[in-house]
């Protein structure tokens, strides 16, 4: 063997260390890249768990104010800075304790009221169209 045989043979050596260590170093790579991957994964799905939390939170606080409509009340609540107890002052119609306005319409007769049986509706209606019991 001569010295160049034996450089040779140090150099072949050497770069089989380096390869071998390139190799560790891309296995190395390749689980970050893995756990950056599972870690990205897990995080998004912390953000969306976060966000349903949140979202289930605010519709239990709408339905303790006695909202009804959720889905109404969640659209108006980033109109009055995401407070429950704001909304429900502005939009009182939104919630089921408000007062009831008066309907608009009435035709200004006293209610007659509801039939208790089917005679009494049909004598009320003979009535009404001047049909009485009593003129037959």
């Amino acid at each position: 063997m001569t010295a160049t045989d034996s450089g040779t043979d140090e150099f072949k050596a050497l770069l089989a260390k380096q390869e071998e260590r390139i190799k560790e170093l891309e296995g190395q790579v390749a689980e970050a890249a893995q756990t950056k991957a599972n870690a990205d994964r897990l995080s998004a799905e912390i953000e969306r768990v976060k966000a349903q939390a949140a979202s289930e939170r605010v519709e239990f606080e709408l339905r303790l104010a006695g909202v009804r409509n959720v889905k109404a009340a969640k659209a108006l609540l980033d109109d009055h800075g995401g407070d429950v107890a704001v909304l429900k002052e502005a939009e009182p119609w939104l919630f089921s304790d408000a007062k009831a306005k008066p309907e608009a319409g009435t035709t200004g007769l006293s209610p007659a009221g509801v039939a208790s049986r089917d005679e009494n509706q049909m004598r009320r209606w003979r009535k009404l169209a001047g049909l009485d019991d009593d003129k037959e």
